[in-house]
């Protein structure tokens, strides 16, 4: 308790930092406790302005080596081949450009710009992975335009955050919010939890990425139904998290 209470008044990074680990084990019954879990951002509210607080808890739940696995391995072992593997689906409008995108190729002059190589490679992954229907309540399944937009948001940056926030009511789980110039020109990053903004430390995409992805362990938040094959695949194959004791569907298995 002293420890929350100094978390919010102190503006020193190494102090919050500090009592953040130390109320690490704390945080996690409150996650488990369904009753308190929904007010962890009142009752942590550094999440809200300190960058890496993120990244810190995750590597205390995973460790170091699992934690660095995906910023790791993204480039050198899995980009290229999602980009191999798309080449065989139907070709869209979308799909042809998020491959131009990811392979760095030339946009056709009447074509938007597209998000930059390694945002566009996760979203061409999208693709291998499309949305599953989820259950009786959703027969529809989601188009991969309409799941990648619960996935990441461009925002321009000369528009209010906070606007943002006021429109996009209806998106529950975590998403990326990205804001910049352009899609191909993004200046900062934030996680979008609870309709509240956090901060990514990283200004790349594929930080940010990686940041979103391990929001949900450190919240506690179960993936999107859109998302879950997308989620799963990086948390088995690349992550290498509960492997074999996690439910993956066939076509996370077969890629």
């Amino acid at each position: 308790m002293e420890a929350m209470s100094l978390l919010h008044h102190t503006t020193d990074q190494d102090i919050v930092f500090q009592k953040m680990r130390e109320t690490f084990y704390y945080r996690q019954q409150i996650l488990h406790d369904p009753q308190e879990s929904a007010n962890i951002l009142q009752m942590f509210p550094r999440f809200l302005d300190t960058k890496g607080l993120i990244l810190q808890d995750f590597a205390m739940m995973f460790g170091v080596e699992t934690a660095s696995r995906f910023l790791e391995k993204w480039n050198t072992s899995f980009k290229d081949k999602v980009a191999r593997e798309a080449r065989d689906l139907k070709e869209t409008c979308l799909l042809k450009r998020l491959l131009k995108s990811a392979l760095n190729e030339e946009m056709d002059d009447a074509d938007e710009p597209e998000w930059d190589s390694d945002m566009a490679s996760l979203l061409v992954l999208l693709h291998l992975l499309t949305p599953q229907p989820a259950g009786r309540k959703r027969p529809k399944k989601m188009s991969v335009g309409e799941a990648i937009d619960h996935l990441v948001k461009f925002h321009k940056s000369c528009q209010s955050l906070e606007d943002h926030l006021m429109n996009n009511e209806g998106n529950p789980q975590p998403y990326l919010l990205a804001t910049g110039t352009s899609k191909a020109q993004v200046f900062s990053f934030y996680i979008v939890l609870d309709r509240k903004l956090l901060p990514c430390q990283s200004g790349t995409s594929l930080g940010a990425f990686d940041e979103l992805f391990k929001c949900h362990f450190v919240f506690s938040v179960k993936y999107e139904d859109a998302l879950s094959s997308l989620y799963t695949f990086l948390q088995t194959t690349v992550y290498n998290i509960d492997v074999g004791t996690t439910v993956e569907s066939p076509r996370v298995k077969e890629l």
